[in-house]
């Protein structure tokens, strides 16, 4: 079987991630979404609000689970009986620190690699901060996260 895991903050999970995940279920027979605690980070939502999002925008898609994490990816991916993590790719910029962990992974663990894949063209300026911050203005959502993460955006900014 080939088992993935799609690692990443997810804060908020947007249109772009979903893009990936709905692509790459065709080249796997299961994947794990992997929602880092990442504490350094300081996430907008806890771990726990960030994995009913993407629960939710990712319901009905068959082969794909969410699950928490924290500590090293290698280590929950080995755990999980993954032998591939995915990485989405946006722009040049994101290569060279997503190769630098490939390669740190590969060093870790020669079992499991490191499959990019580039962000569809419709998505490819999106990214949660810049999601985040026009939440934070009040500004339109719907084009680039699932409804239900709108929804929680919007309640969050209100109460702030």
């Amino acid at each position: 079987m080939k088992n993935a895991i799609y690692p990443g903050t997810f804060d908020p999970i947007t249109n772009g991630h979903v893009d990936i995940i709905r692509r790459a279920v065709k080249l796997f027979d299961n994947i794990i979404v992997a929602i880092s605690a990442h504490h350094g980070k300081g996430p907008l939502f806890s771990i726990k609000e960030r994995e009913a999002m993407a629960r939710e925008a990712l319901k009905g898609i068959k082969g794909v689970s969410v699950e928490p994490f924290d500590g090293l990816l290698i280590e929950f991916a080995k755990s999980r009986k993954c032998n591939f993590i995915i990485k989405g790719l946006r722009a040049v910029s994101d290569f060279e620190s997503e190769l630098q962990q490939a390669l740190t992974n590969r060093e870790l663990d020669k079992g499991i690699e490191t499959v990019f894949m580039m962000t569809s063209q419709e998505h490819i300026f999106l990214s949660s901060s810049l999601i985040r911050e026009i939440a934070s203005y009040n500004g339109p959502l719907n084009k680039f996260v699932p409804k239900n993460v709108e929804k929680m955006l919007r309640e969050r900014y209100r109460k702030s």
